[in-house]
């Protein structure tokens, strides 16, 4: 009986959590990215296509509780694109974003970076952002292989630029203390990785830009495809990926620095990088869900807002349009 009054009832393709609020977009992206989720098989995941289907098409078997659908519901979209229907590649999924992108974060905030190591790193930062970017993209309209180039090398570009060129200013600031130069060079990732994410999702989702996206009406209809619809799309993704990485490349540092000073420490410095590791695993993990969950997936705008076309094909004031992750 507390299990029914803590679950709400079961609706397909709804959220469990309330979506008009922070906390119910937090926990609703804490599933998304539940890590657990890669390890589903291919049973299982087949088993939650298939009770997700009955259920749509009424054929439920008896005895089904609301907590197993929305346990399906979860595993499906954790896996499963929702414009595609197809699978998402492991290490591009959200839920494999933290697991996958942490032993880049190391690198990235090791101290004594050189101009090679600080390209290598950057290089591999951008690329799995770049397949991230790409796997949760808004795929209501086919995106060619040259866009994707494109805007990866765009993004590695600018990454590398910004970091390499924001290493040699350091290098040549001669009034600064070892100390402090070696804290602000540990910073140095912020900047470039922030201003390299907005690149990288602007370049890797230009195509949306061009073509449009689709939106919906209250009962899930396409109303037609709007510009400016993923304009909001890409700005509102483009902005949790400036907030994603401030946590991640401004804590770890800033406590690295504090904890390297202490005797035992100093004494075992073979400690220091698995603690370093720990950090960023910490930080990185609590950062993604808050940095997603500042907008909902599934975004409304009013009609108003959109081209005169959208407005003329449907009596509804607002549209619903996927932000993509």
């Amino acid at each position: 009986m507390a299990e029914s009054a803590a679950c709400p009832a079961f609706q397909l393709g709804r959220p469990r959590y309330d979506q008009g609020s922070f906390f119910g977009r937090l926990r609703h992206f804490v599933d998304i990215i539940d890590p657990s989720t890669l390890f589903v098989s291919e049973k299982r995941l087949n088993e939650c296509i298939k009770l997700l289907d009955d259920y749509k098409h009424g054929s439920l078997p008896p005895g089904v509780s609301d907590v197993q659908l929305w346990e399906a519901q979860k595993i499906k979209q954790a896996i499963i694109h929702p414009d595609t229907g197809e699978k998402i590649f492991m290490p591009f999924r959200m839920s494999g974003y933290v697991p996958f992108g942490t032993p880049i974060v190391i690198g990235l905030l090791l101290p004594n970076q050189t101009v090679v190591s600080t390209i290598i790193w950057q290089w591999l930062n951008q690329s799995h952002n770049a397949c991230v970017n790409y796997a949760n993209r808004n795929a209501t309209k086919p995106t060619p292989t040259s866009k994707f180039i494109q805007g990866y090398a765009g993004a590695v570009t600018s990454a590398v630029s910004i970091a390499v060129g924001l290493n040699v200013l350091i290098q040549k600031a001669n009034k600064l203390s070892p100390a402090t130069r070696m804290i602000i060079q540990r910073l140095v990732p912020f900047p470039a990785v922030a201003s390299a994410n907005i690149c990288n999702v602007g370049l890797m989702r230009h195509n949306e830009l061009s073509k449009g996206i689709d939106v919906l009406d209250n009962n899930g209809n396409v109303v037609g495809s709007s510009r400016i619809a993923a304009r909001h799309a890409i700005m509102e993704t483009a902005f949790t990926r400036v907030v994603l990485p401030m946590p991640i490349f401004v804590l770890p540092p800033i406590i690295m620095s504090y904890l390297e000073r202490l005797r035992f420490l100093q004494s075992n410095r073979r400690l220091l990088l698995p603690i370093h590791s720990v950090v960023c695993l910490v930080t990185f993990g609590l950062s993604l869900p808050v940095a997603i969950s500042l907008f909902p997936q599934m975004s409304q705008i009013e009609v108003s807002c959109l081209e005169p076309e959208i407005a003329m094909a449907t009596d509804c004031k607002v549209v619903t349009y996927n932000k993509g992750l």
